[in-house]
């Protein structure tokens, strides 16, 4: 069995890089530039309709995935790793994955938009969304000092969440004032699939806070 991997170098991207490559899965990866337009590329439409990264085609069965969650869920189903079976813990995974793709993914990525892009442009959104995340790393932060990783064990949600963490300069986001955090980050960031994963398809390093 092969996974198709259709990703860019963006931290939805990583996700499923890391993910392959924790679960022991075999993949071919077709690199989207985005930065290109490619992700509107008809044939990239067929399993992607969003017009998004990543996405993937398991040759085992012919079904394509899309949403970056989704594939994190069906890869960990598949495999039976990262996801538990009991249903009360799946809960508790499922919680913080939701917690990644509705919260700490889409508004740190505004953050990257307003902080990092451009700044100076919009005062209001850089000061709203330079809280958000601060919040945002306070409410991961509280969390990780009851677990040692986001739902106990270590599972998709810290395999979804923590490629986000790794811009955290573009956040305005210093690690050393979130010790639980910084704690969770560089425990995931010595595993060798996640370094391997992260360098999925341009070869970036992990990088390391100050």
């Amino acid at each position: 069995m092969t996974i198709e991997l259709y990703t860019w170098s963006t931290p939805n991207g990583r996700k499923i890089s890391i993910g392959l490559e924790e679960m022991g899965l075999d993949y071919t990866v077709h690199p989207v530039n985005i930065g290109k337009g490619e992700q509107f590329a008809t044939d990239f439409l067929k399993i992607s309709p969003n017009n998004k990264i990543p996405a993937i085609i398991d040759t085992d069965n012919g079904i394509s995935v899309f949403e970056s969650g989704v594939i994190l869920m069906y890869l960990a189903d598949k495999v039976g790793k990262f996801y538990p079976r009991d249903f009360a813990t799946r809960i508790r995974v499922n919680e913080w994955l939701m917690w990644q793709m509705g919260n700490f993914g889409p508004m740190l990525g505004r953050a990257h938009s307003y902080l990092h892009y451009n700044p100076g442009k919009a005062p209001f959104a850089e000061e709203w969304f330079a809280k958000e995340a601060v919040r945002l790393y306070g409410v991961l932060d509280r969390q990780l000092e009851k677990f040692e990783f986001m739902a106990g064990d270590y599972s998709i949600a810290d395999i979804a969440t923590f490629p986000w963490a790794a811009r955290h300069e573009w956040q305005r986001i210093d690690l050393n004032g979130y010790p639980n955090v910084k704690r969770w980050y560089l425990a995931i960031a010595a595993r060798p699939a996640v370094v391997k994963g992260f360098a999925v398809p341009g070869g970036s390093v992990i990088p390391m806070p100050k």
